[in-house]
């Protein structure tokens, strides 16, 4: 059935690459197991991409997409096996919101996949099928705080670590749908955060802005005791900056963090409890 639908050549491909366990392929692959070369090899994966037997990843790269689902063409497989694909380098990492949802701080769906990278060949925002990837460009030495974790039984992925997450997302709060979306994260993950290398991270990124919003979100949630908050907020600057700039700044809530809080502390508390 195979053969009939694929023709000879292209059955024999998918039924090699299932054979080895390689659902993520390049033209070399479809190369070394067909014998085409060139032209023909690209003509191969072109044609089957159009059957909606595989899907393009990028140039050159594709995944085998399950027969067996439904609507296939909206399939890509893993997305963060993909977007490692993607930028196949170890330079990048999950993270925001993507590196919530795999750390299991969100409470519905992600449908982007945020990739921080120093690589700036990518166009900022690209599709794959229907999933869009976004990329978010830091310098290397931003790269830190982050692990490797399985999301499918045969493939690991480069993420931030749960207190980089909370960093980098009071960093770039749109990055991760606002405060209060973080707020809920760092509720749900409470138990499993260190607190100590939440701050230490913090005082390495270099800016007040996290340091503020962290003090102000800790605070009003009741996690830390007094010296901790203390020991942030001694490290805090004279300027204003803005709680969540995703949100309008017609109300402000007095706080002792120097920080435009514009969303109040029974708003934060509420987030978590309601």
């Amino acid at each position: 059935m195979l053969q009939k639908t694929l023709g000879p050549t292209g059955a024999q491909l998918i039924t090699s690459l299932y054979n080895i366990g390689k659902t993520i392929f390049d033209v070399r692959d479809v190369e070394k197991l067909t014998g085409l070369r060139g032209n023909s090899a690209t003509d191969l994966a072109s044609r089957l991409i159009k059957r909606n037997i595989i899907a393009r990843i990028k140039p050159g790269k594709y995944v085998i997409i399950p027969q067996e689902i439904g609507d296939s063409t909206n399939y890509i497989g893993n997305w963060y096996v993909i977007a490692r694909e993607i930028v196949n380098s170890r330079d990048y990492y999950v993270s925001h919101y993507s590196a919530m949802d795999l750390h299991n701080m969100v409470t519905h769906p992600v449908t982007t996949v945020y990739i921080t990278t120093p690589k700036r060949e990518y166009s900022k925002r690209r599709f794959v099928g229907n999933t869009v990837y976004e990329f978010i460009y830091t310098n290397k030495q931003r790269i830190w705080g982050v692990t490797e974790i399985w999301v499918t039984r045969s493939e690991k992925v480069r993420v931030s670590d749960i207190e980089k997450t909370i960093v980098d997302c009071l960093y770039r709060p749109e990055y991760c749908g606002g405060i209060i979306e973080i707020t809920k994260g760092l509720w749900i993950q409470r138990g499993s955060i260190d607190f100590e290398k939440l701050r230490n991270y913090t005082l390495k990124f270099g800016k007040y802005v996290i340091i503020k919003r962290l003090g102000y979100i800790l605070e009003n949630l009741n996690v830390v005791d007094s010296n901790y908050l203390r020991e942030l907020r001694i490290e805090i600057n004279d300027e204003y900056y803005i709680l969540d700039p995703l949100l309008s700044t017609e109300e402000r809530y007095k706080n002792s963090w120097k920080i435009v809080a514009n969303i109040g502390p029974k708003e934060i508390v509420n987030s978590v409890t309601t």
